[in-house]
């Protein structure tokens, strides 16, 4: 976007930012009365747990005021809790847990963290379009790798990484891997061995692996979540995401963390606490009890990590079986918000952003 004042222009390096694209598309759902499918707007009542947590957060004092910067004491704790078993490793939870304002925070810290200007960082495409923003505000470049769809290409776990092209774009200027799993938008689920061998190769060239994993909590026909920090040898050099806006459902939160080795998770600590220094109070107390409720009903109907992934599969189905009726063909995801659909059937003029009555429709 053109910058037009008397004052001092901006940083060189927003040159390349414009119109923000959720924001436009947003305003064009709006504008045409169209439905909105492409942003994380979940449609349902917020579940009665998380809004009794809620309750009892803001009735405690010290919930409204400001809090440690490096993450809510209890709800560091709780994803300590939470996530050492998964990890198979006693993660502590004052060091190797940071919380954030979303993932997004997280993200952007890491990015700033590790990247100089001229480093690289690798990322599996099509992807979540902030990488290339944080890349740009750190004076670093993208390498962009598909994944391209082989045999029936219908079913989003038969789109691969071609491993010739993957690892062609490393480098002595590599500095990160960027994936995540469930993929956004693909919605692939990486198996065991398709990310043992993403991890040998960034330890043969010694990079940091940013593996965004907000979509964890929603995975289909029974599909296995790895977490690549997991894996043998992996968690040196591993910055693992997550969200609270997606595992509860609660997008506009704003809730999210990183976990890895200390000597990681420091330097995005830093980087945090001269952006953001805190995520709201309030709300992280509200999500460690959301956490601390949901362990104690994991075993049980109750359970909202039972009743979330069965709720989006159904409503994945209700979408795949409408592209399916109009001549579109969907791309059945394992897991994650997402679908991308074909439309190569269709006489449609996407130029037009305004035709149709649905908005972001292969997203």
């Amino acid at each position: 976007m053109k910058f037009e004042s008397t004052v001092p222009p901006p940083a060189h390096r927003l040159k390349n930012f414009g119109v923000n694209l959720w924001a436009e598309f947003s305003s064009l759902a709006v504008e045409n009365k169209a439905t909105n499918i492409g942003q994380g707007f979940p449609d349902f009542v917020v579940p009665e747990f998380l809004q009794d947590e809620v309750r009892k957060a803001v009735a405690k004092p010290a919930a409204n005021w400001y809090t440690r910067a490096q993450g809510h004491p209890r709800l560091v704790k709780e994803l300590a809790t939470e996530f050492s078993p998964l990890f198979n490793r006693n993660i502590d939870p004052m060091t190797e847990l940071m919380t954030s304002v979303g993932a997004y925070e997280a993200i952007y810290a890491a990015i700033t963290a590790f990247v100089n200007d001229g480093d690289e960082a690798v990322v599996i495409e099509p992807h979540f379009d902030c990488y290339a923003g944080d890349m740009e505000l750190s004076g670093g470049k993208l390498i962009r790798v598909p994944l391209r769809p082989t045999g029936d290409g219908k079913y989003a776990k038969n789109w691969k990484l071609d491993e010739e092209e993957f690892e062609a774009a490393f480098n002595e200027r590599t500095k990160l891997l960027i994936t995540t799993t469930p993929h956004n938008p693909i919605g692939k689920m990486f198996s065991r061995e398709e990310l043992e061998y993403i991890g040998s190769v960034c330890k043969k060239h010694n990079v940091i692996i940013l593996s965004d994993e907000v979509y964890e909590r929603v995975m289909f026909d029974d599909n296995e979540h790895v977490r690549i920090g997991g894996l043998p040898g992996m968690w040196e050099r591993t910055i693992t995401v997550g969200s609270a806006g997606k595992t509860f459902s609660v997008t506009g939160w704003k809730i999210g963390w990183a976990l890895g080795p200390a000597n990681l998770i420091s330097q995005l600590q830093h980087v945090s606490s001269c952006a953001t220094f805190t995520a709201p109070t309030l709300l992280q107390e509200a999500v460690a009890g959301a956490f601390e409720y949901e362990r104690s009903v994991a075993q049980t109907d109750e359970a909202y990590f039972k009743w979330l992934p069965a709720k989006l599969q159904e409503n994945c189905q209700m979408l795949a079986d409408a592209f399916s009726d109009i001549g579109c063909t969907p791309v059945w995801p394992d897991g994650g918000y997402f679908m991308i659909v074909d439309t190569a059937n269709m006489d449609w003029d996407f130029a037009d952003l305004k035709q149709g009555g649905v908005t972001m429709w292969t997203v």
